[in-house]
């Protein structure tokens, strides 16, 4: 079995890389960080970081907590786009260049678990900043490069003989690494090295020896091995952003679902043959799903604003249609909005999942009492749609009954009741104590809009009684329209 000389592996990554021990000095960089700081590896190792390139700002404190961070805690940490000055060398004036970067920091370990140096892992974003800043072009984008940390990698400089001797300490930093990295070997795939994160993705499973489809079996048939094959066959490397991949974990008991960043880089010998492939990506699992609950909570987002606003225009139009006069439309307007403002507000509490209906009824009766105000009925909780109309029912049902019914006379009860059956919700307001109720002649905006956002909005059904004694109403919603499985998004 060929080894891995994980030395001119760190050597050769195109991006720069460096090393530093406690006194964050240099202790050793690669050919990319040369060139990225225009300073020769003679010029830097053995030199504190914070000598050659001093930084007395936020950028070079954020810097220096970043690596004592890790030294400390044995976390990797990672700073974006971190504005750095570097000296111009060779400046007669001693003169900065503005420059941008992205660090990943990461902890190496002696072999007594202390953390002895911090691997930093630094990509120079400048480029990247002024086209964004320029044409508000998203950074990802502009990622392929950055996510090619080894092209076309040359893991050996003779084919068919042993390479040198690996060094732990290049072998610590590759197995150490946040992003995942494996090699395999030859025409079959078999794997020679993985490092722990690419473990952790493929959930404990011992692979070094065994070929790719031996391994994980599960990757059979979703179309990485042909990847692997087209690599080793061409020459050509591949690269994918946000891949889905579905993986067994055997460590946690089931077969999850990935989303990966990740290139195969060919692997060649001295004669320029192929002789394997390098794999190393990123998993953006969360970073996908999170970017497709945005996505979903922006067009639900969307969907209610339309219906808010449709529903803001009908309340509009209905209650100066109705109106006695100006100011008393106005009042009128004023409630109605005020009670949806409120169920907007409850909802944004539970982050528009859903709302308890008795929380509903005492924010919009609290000013009365639990005395005058007796409410009876099971923990219900209402999905969007259902919470808004709901609050827009009790409204106007206080309203009522604080301005012609039992509310507005002292001694006047209202009794709430609710049940939450099999296939519907009742809801009945019954109201006693107060002034002789008759039916009225005209069927005023707050009667046609309980009935229209019971029957329409809620698609149940409505039983309005003007007994002498008191009024009293029923509602009937079925199930399906107050409480959807899952729901947060009900049209």
């Amino acid at each position: 079995m060929h080894r891995i000389d994980f030395r001119s592996l760190f050597e050769t990554l195109p991006s720069p890389h460096m090393v530093l021990d406690r006194d964050l000095r240099f202790v050793g960089v690669n050919s990319a960080y040369e060139k990225a700081v225009l300073r020769g590896r003679d010029e830097l190792v053995g030199k504190g970081l914070f000598d050659l390139f001093p930084n007395d700002g936020e950028s070079g404190q954020r810097l220096r907590n970043s690596l004592l961070h890790v030294f400390e805690t044995g976390e990797s940490e990672t700073l974006a786009y971190i504005p750095y000055d570097i000296p111009i060398p060779g400046d007669p004036d001693g003169a900065f260049e503005q420059r941008f970067w992205t660090a990943v920091h990461v902890p190496l370990r002696a072999a007594d678990g202390h953390v002895q140096f911090v691997l930093q892992n630094t990509v120079d974003v400048t480029e990247f900043v002024k086209l964004r800043q320029a044409a508000s072009l998203p950074l990802f984008r502009a990622r392929p490069a950055e996510l090619q940390l080894l092209e076309r990698a040359r893991e050996a400089e003779d084919a068919n003989r042993q390479l040198i001797a690996e060094s732990s300490q290049f072998r610590r930093l590759f197995q150490q690494a946040p992003g995942f990295f494996a090699v395999t070997f030859g025409p079959t795939h078999v794997f020679t090295f993985v490092n722990d994160a690419y473990l952790r993705l493929i959930g404990g499973r011992r692979v070094v020896g065994r070929t790719v489809a031996e391994a994980l079996p599960e990757v059979s048939g979703q179309g990485f091995i042909e990847l692997l094959d087209g690599v080793y066959r061409t020459g050509k490397g591949h690269l994918a952003e946000g891949a889905r991949v579905v993986l067994d974990q055997p460590d946690v008991g089931g077969v999850r679902e990935f989303f990966l960043d990740f290139s195969y880089q060919a692997i060649r010998d001295g004669e320029d043959r192929v002789i394997g492939v390098f794999v190393q990506g990123m998993d953006r699992t969360e970073a996908v799903r999170t970017l497709r609950r945005q996505r979903l909570l922006l067009d639900e987002l969307n969907h209610r604003v339309k219906n808010t606003l449709a529903t803001v225009l009908s309340i509009a139009s209905q209650t100066l249609r109705s109106a006695r006069d100006l100011p008393s439309a106005k009042a009128d307007f004023e409630s109605r909005i005020i009670a949806l403002s409120k169920a907007h507000n409850l909802l944004s509490e539970r982050q528009w999942a859903s709302t308890d209906l008795h929380s509903l009824l005492l924010q919009e009766v609290s000013a009365y009492g639990s005395e005058r105000v007796i409410a009876n009925g099971p923990h219900v909780l209402l999905n969007p749609k259902a919470a808004i109309a709901f609050a827009l029912i009790l409204h106007e049902l206080t309203t009522n009954a604080a301005k012609y019914g039992a509310l507005s006379v002292d001694g006047g009860k209202v009794l709430v009741d609710w049940s939450a059956l099999e296939d519907r919700l009742v809801f009945e307001w019954k109201e006693e104590g107060g002034p002789v109720v008759a039916k009225p002649e005209r069927t005023g905006f707050g009667t046609l809009m309980i009935e229209r956002v019971a029957s329409g909005e809620l698609t149940g059904t409505i039983a309005a009684d003007y007994a002498p004694e008191g009024f009293n109403c029923r509602v009937a919603v079925p199930t399906r329209v107050y409480r959807e499985a899952g729901d947060g998004a009900a049209n």
